[in-house]
């Protein structure tokens, strides 16, 4: 299957979401080419970036299931 380099990236505002959100980020491990995350302590928010190599359907659906959890937004954008 023909995959897509992309790099997501999400906004957490309810820490509570942090935890699923790992779990989730764990299970899709293996399209995860690297991920960057930085605490903004002065906003209360956390700001991550993840590179990924996966099919786009999978991109979705990860893309899906994190733009899911409460107090969590986030946005892809792909390679041409």
């Amino acid at each position: 299957m023909e995959t897509r380099v992309a790099v997501m990236s999400i906004i957490v505002e309810n820490t509570n979401s942090i935890e699923t959100l790992n779990a989730t980020l764990h299970e899709y491990r293996n399209y995860i080419i690297g991920r960057m995350g930085l605490p903004y302590h002065q906003k209360n928010i956390n700001i991550i970036s993840i590179a990924l190599d996966a099919p786009q359907d999978v991109i979705s659906a990860l893309s899906g299931r994190i733009g899911n959890l409460e107090g969590v937004s986030v946005t892809i954008a792909f390679s041409k």
